[in-house]
């Protein structure tokens, strides 16, 4: 068992992306050490104690960055901050440990086609489970270890990142019966063989396109210790409007600025944001860019602030905006504020905010952008939700300054990959210090930034309208998951 916890953990480590060494296919290393926990522990106690170490082994190196920015920019010393990824790790170590206590209780006497379908169901569903409990967390899905390649994650967009992860841990799962060539072996064999057949087929075919523009992603690579300090403010705009006007003689049809990239109030009519929409008008180029908002509650000192995205047209006059919907919990506003109001927000910031609801894509011509800010693209039901809308393209805008030099911004990159497969989009992702990314909707990356580089992105992106099988089928792709889950536990629930 002790053996399964450390290859649990090193394969987490290097499956996912790692300042170290990072070898993708190691990542079946974390599903098959669980699934070996499950199918051979002694007890359903052990069974869920050794999955949680195992778990805990997995998360807790991987996410080790979270203490970077609760260091650097919130209230708290090392010594509070280093144990923050350790307490986040040992929560998010139940799902790997149900997985495990599941296979205890209803794997073992599953004919292997059966325990293949439990496995995929149970992995799924409980990675479905940690992107919607406590707000959701859906970081480190397995299958965004693969997304540097591309082929490798084309199965998304038949059931989504989540189920394609259920298809790994049940090919991992299987790997466990039998000796030699048995067949569940040959059955692990044939769904790895037939997820990369597709991949490769896929990630060729071009899809339907219904128009193009040229998206020019600015970044500014402004520091975070000094991006809410009004004396940089002048200085922020000046980097944003320089790059910006080079990638505007170049002819690009739509600037695209980071989460929060004007760090004041753009919706006032105050020298700074007049300076925005004037260089904006003279530059002759529409703007896609972040900053901080807010709107009047019922009394006249009453406001509530917003994460918000404004479009403008190419004479500088809003067209709409898009208020971020899913908040960093303790970063962007206290959750369960009447109980734990007496918590400070983690890191720096201008207040408490609140999210946005049911918005309709932001349109600027033949464009449609599906907007996600900063985390939001780790979550599949906002891209979801974005292309129901009627976005033909996704844009992320993001702030990647908190994290440093750490993994954080590449893995943040992965998720934006898996976004792009489930929805067959273009992904034009800008971030403040990088990394900034154009993905086609096969989920390759064709350029991209490096990290703290003040630079410019630009490319000719395809407008596409078609939506993948995921996308119309997520609802049954979703309980056909929980039910070949949920099936074989209560038959061993009755049995017991």
């Amino acid at each position: 068992m002790r053996i399964a916890v450390l290859l649990a953990g090193l394969g987490a480590w290097l499956g996912f992306a790692n300042p170290v060494l990072h070898l993708p296919p190691l990542i079946l290393l974390f599903p098959g050490a669980l699934a070996w926990i499950g199918l051979q522990a002694e007890t359903p106690r052990l069974a869920f104690r050794f999955g949680w170490l195992a778990g805990w082994a997995g998360f807790a190196g991987s996410l080790y960055w979270i203490a970077l920015p609760i260091h650097d920019y919130g209230p708290l010393p090392w010594v509070l901050a280093v144990p923050c990824p350790i307490l986040l790790a040992a929560v998010l170590a139940l799902y790997p440990a149900l997985f495990s206590l599941g296979l205890r209780l209803a794997g073992r006497g599953l004919s292997w086609p059966v325990l293949a379908l439990f496995a995929a169901g149970l992995w799924g569903g409980l990675e479905h489970l940690r992107g919607v409990a406590f707000t959701g967390f859906p970081w480190l899905v397995l299958p965004s270890a693969l997304s540097p390649w591309p082929w490798a994650v084309q199965g998304a967009a038949l059931v989504g990142a989540n189920g394609l992860a259920g298809l790994l841990a049940a090919a991992a799962a299987l790997a466990l019966r039998g000796r030699g060539l048995s067949a569940p072996r040959l059955a692990a064999l044939g769904i790895l063989g037939l997820l990369a057949a597709f991949g490769l087929w896929r990630v060729d075919a071009p899809p339907a396109s219904v128009g193009q523009a040229k998206v020019a992603l600015i970044q500014g690579n402004v520091d975070q210790a000094h991006k809410w300090d009004p004396a940089w403010q002048a200085e922020t705009l000046r980097r944003y409007t320089e790059i910006s006007a080079q990638e505007a003689r170049a002819g690009a049809d739509l600037l695209i600025w980071p989460e929060t990239a004007m760090p004041f109030f753009f919706q006032d009519p105050t020298p700074l944001s007049l300076s925005v929409r004037d260089q904006v008008q003279a530059m002759g180029v529409a703007l896609l860019a972040g900053s901080p908002a807010y709107t009047r509650g019922l009394g006249q000192r009453d406001y509530v602030l917003h994460n918000r995205a404004f479009l403008t047209d190419s004479a500088g006059i809003t067209l709409g905006h898009y208020d971020k919907e899913h908040l960093v919990p303790f970063g962007e506003y206290v959750p369960l504020s009447g109980l734990l109001g007496f918590l400070p927000k983690l890191v720096q910031g201008i207040g408490e905010f609140a999210p946005g609801s049911d918005q309709p894509a932001l349109a600027l011509g033949n464009l449609a952008l599906g907007v996600l800010i900063c985390y939001e693209t780790i979550f599949p039901e906002l891209a979801q939700d974005r292309v129901e809308h009627g976005a033909n393209l996704l844009v992320n805008i993001s702030n990647d300054a908190w994290f440093g030099r750490s993994s954080a911004p590449l893995q943040h990159l992965h998720l934006s990959v898996l976004r792009a497969v489930e929805q067959n989009r273009w992904m034009a992702r800008a971030t403040n210090t990088g990394i900034s990314a154009l993905i086609d909707p096969r989920g390759r990356i064709l350029e991209r930034t490096g990290l703290f580089a003040t630079t410019s992105l630009a490319g000719r992106v395809d407008l596409v309208a078609e939506t993948t099988f995921f996308h119309r089928w997520r609802t049954w792709v979703e309980t056909a998951l929980a039910l070949a889950a949920l099936l074989p536990l209560a038959r061993a629930g009755r049995r017991r």
